[in-house]
């Protein structure tokens, strides 16, 4: 009997020893296994938009239309905000024109104190220091002056005109008749998001 039981245990042995080795099961922690894709019904979760300006009036980086323009009406262009981040307590938005021919540019536009939730500004905002229709607050412009102030370029290569919008958190609490150095003085440290749209006007 004991020889028999010997036998048998070395045949096993023999037979095992050709074998391949038997791998250790896998726990994963947080999704699937590396080459396997997600279980139905979990997806990644979508990014958030980045914030947005607009205008169609005019593409990014085309030709300002001669009415929003000291050449024609000399009135804003319409403007459209997305992407406003939950966070945003205020919108400010800051039009300058880089390569003017004068240290630090020109301003052409200074606008605070708007609702993160506005949606944008439709064409012709009135040039009064407090438009309440819009709830909004302006300063001044290069000029001297509150509110819009068109492209006026001297002859020559087209100067391109940036009309920033920032999303600043705590609201800035500016008077009206702020002057751009002061916005942006104002919004150091408090800016969560900001977004461009560029326009050119040559003549």
């Amino acid at each position: 009997m004991m020889r028999s039981v010997v036998v048998v245990t070395v045949l096993v042995a023999l037979l095992c020893a050709g074998c391949p080795p038997r791998e250790p099961e896998r726990t994963v922690i947080g999704g699937p296994p590396e080459g396997e894709a997600a279980p139905a019904g979990e997806t990644e979760a979508a990014p958030v938009a980045e914030m947005q300006i607009t205008s169609t009036a005019f593409e990014d980086g085309g030709r300002i239309p001669e009415k929003y323009t000291a050449d024609g009406a000399d009135v804003s262009p319409p403007l459209s905000f997305a992407g406003v981040p939950d966070e945003a307590a205020e919108l400010v938005l800051i039009c300058h024109d880089p390569d003017a021919p004068r240290a630090g540019g020109w301003t052409h536009w200074v606008v605070y104190g708007m609702s993160p939730d506005i949606g944008g500004l439709p064409e012709a905002v009135p040039p009064d220091p407090v438009v309440s229709a819009y709830g909004l607050t302006q300063g001044d412009n290069s000029w001297g002056k509150t509110g819009y102030g068109g492209p006026d370029p001297p002859e020559g290569r087209p100067h391109r005109y940036q009309f920033k919008l920032y999303a600043v958190r705590p609201s800035l609490s500016l008077q009206p008749g702020a002057a751009r150095d002061e916005v942006e003085a104002a919004m150091a440290d408090t800016v969560v998001a900001e977004a461009m749209l560029e326009g050119l006007y040559g003549r």
